[in-house]
């Protein structure tokens, strides 16, 4: 009798490699995918290969959506900070997200999943931090607080609304982006305070 594996091999896994797995099912089949036995079979790995990490289900979940939020918020914002312009930086930034939104949304999965215990305070969070930072950019290209508020809003809206597109409508999103970077970054206000400037 021939085996596949050799009698007695186990296959290993490490904590990172079951969130990779996670996020990978997020993505394709959203919050119901992340199941451990599903997850276990997929890898060729037993369940308790998975528990050996992780005491449950909710714990594996966890800390999938916190590897999430560490590569797909704050480790953006560290890349889009080495550009040298606040414009730069919304350009990379819309950019970057939208380039891995393309690859499997995660992000999509997550909003569906908006109401879920686990899901809900990190979704909150990252949210919080998004909008904080964007606000920031706002405010760097000459917008005053509260419409750097509103512009950051709005910037969040259309990306989740673009992340949306690529699900149900790819191919549309790529020939407006630099279009909607340039409306959103253009400051009326300053350029008209600038031409009254001009002409006193």
């Amino acid at each position: 009798m021939k085996h596949t594996v050799a009698y007695g091999t186990v296959v290993r896994r490490s904590r990172d490699d079951w969130t990779e797995i996670a996020l990978r099912a997020l993505a394709e089949g959203g919050l119901p995918a992340v199941a451990i036995e599903p997850l276990a079979a997929r890898a060729g790995a037993t369940k308790g290969s998975v528990y050996h990490h992780f005491s449950n289900r909710e714990a594996l979940l966890k800390a999938t959506v916190e590897r999430w939020e560490r590569e797909h918020t704050e480790a953006v914002i560290e890349l889009v900070e080495a550009e040298a312009t606040p414009l730069d930086k919304l350009r990379t930034l819309f950019g970057t997200v939208l380039d891995r939104s393309r690859k499997g949304s995660v992000e999509l999965a997550l909003q569906q999943g908006a109401h879920d215990p686990v899901i809900a305070p990190v979704l909150h969070r990252v949210t919080e931090r998004r909008l904080g930072y964007l606000r920031e950019l706002f405010e760097e290209l000459g917008f005053d607080a509260e419409h750097a508020r509103k512009r950051a809003l709005i910037a969040f809206s259309l990306y989740l609304g673009q992340v949306q597109m690529y699900a149900t409508l790819p191919g549309l999103v790529e020939p407006v982006l630099d279009e909607a970077v340039q409306v959103l970054a253009t400051n009326q206000a300053a350029r008209d305070q600038t031409a009254v400037a001009h002409n006193v």
